[in-house]
């Protein structure tokens, strides 16, 4: 319970931090018109990045705030990733917010069918992103049927600094390979996200 607790304090810390950025209003419509250039990945079903290989991650029914923080951090260098650091350095903080809007206008999701239980390494993870990978908060993404292989990229990804973000860092520096294994098989099985139709 003390754990929990704690978890929950630590989401709420990053809450007001993350509010103390304010999340521009997107034109869903513009957004749909710049993000052409995202359909040659993210709109193919199980599209491969190719080194190092994992699917491209879904984009169906993700939050729109998250989109925006995500591109955020692309473009300031705090996650790694070539073709994403030069799409996102060229978008203007307006630009972030309309692909935002654009890609929450595909699908919202708000409750996931349960398969299977929790395991124990998800308690960490339950504070920010639910009991089956719907996140609390709109500035965290959801996790219910992403990629598999993109989740445990993701999860090495915050364990070796590759992406800049103190909770993640934390959390996921206290995971075994399997542990990232059981989370990501564990996410990748609830039905959520999807790869949108071109």
């Amino acid at each position: 319970m003390l754990r929990r607790l704690g978890n929950l304090a630590v989401c709420l810390v990053m809450s007001a931090i993350a509010a103390g950025t304010a999340f521009a209003e997107g034109d869903a419509a513009n957004g749909k018109i710049l993000g052409d250039t995202c359909k040659g990945c993210h709109f193919i079903q199980k599209h491969k990045n190719s080194y190092p290989v994992f699917y491209v991650p879904k984009l169906g029914g993700q939050n729109g705030e998250y989109i925006s923080v995500a591109l955020k951090s692309y473009a300031a260098g705090e996650r790694s990733h070539d073709t994403m650091l030069s799409h996102a350095a060229t978008l203007t903080e307006q630009d972030i917010a309309d692909l935002s809007a654009y890609f929450a206008s595909l699908g919202e999701l708000k409750t996931a069918s349960a398969a299977g239980k929790a395991p124990e390494q998800a308690a960490t993870c339950v504070a920010c992103h639910g009991e089956q990978g719907i996140s609390v908060m709109e500035q965290y993404p959801n996790l219910a049927g992403q990629h598999e292989n993109y989740l445990v990229h993701a999860l090495k990804q915050y364990r070796a600094g590759e992406r800049t973000n103190a909770v993640m860092a934390g959390f996921a520096g206290q995971l075994s390979d399997d542990d990232i294994k059981v989370l990501a098989k564990f996410y990748a099985s609830q039905k959520g996200l999807f790869t949108p139709d071109p």
